[in-house]
């Protein structure tokens, strides 16, 4: 099993990406191929949930479009990733917060990490 992931390990390119877990704001850019042509999209929402490990790893953002939740998966190390931006520290006491799921309106916010800076 070591073997394989070394072949794996050696195979795939992973980029150093800001440190971020569940209830951090993000927005992701990512390359986006239509026959010829290719463009960067930014998705912006709310991660909940961050699993796997190594090359396997995999994040999921949440995000309200026209009053619809819409979630997408975003493998650590694919190569369509352009950038990762963390635009807020959200305070969660769980590593999946699946619960914003039913929830709506103000009820959906997460509290913000408070940073000292001495």
């Amino acid at each position: 099993m070591d073997r394989l992931r070394q072949i794996e390990h050696s195979l795939v390119d992973i980029k150093d990406w800001p440190k971020f877990g569940a209830g951090d704001t993000v927005a992701i850019s990512y390359k986006i191929k239509e026959g010829t042509k290719e463009r960067t999209q930014v998705f912006q929402g709310t991660v909940i949930q961050r699993r796997g490990v190594g090359t396997t790893e995999t994040f999921t953002v949440r995000k309200m479009a026209s009053g619809v939740g819409v979630e997408r998966v975003f493998p650590i190390a694919s190569p369509f990733l352009e950038d990762v931006k963390v635009l807020k520290r959200g305070k969660v006491r769980r590593a999946r917060i699946f619960y914003l799921r039913e929830l709506t309106g103000k009820s959906t916010r997460i509290k913000e990490k408070r940073s000292f800076k001495k």
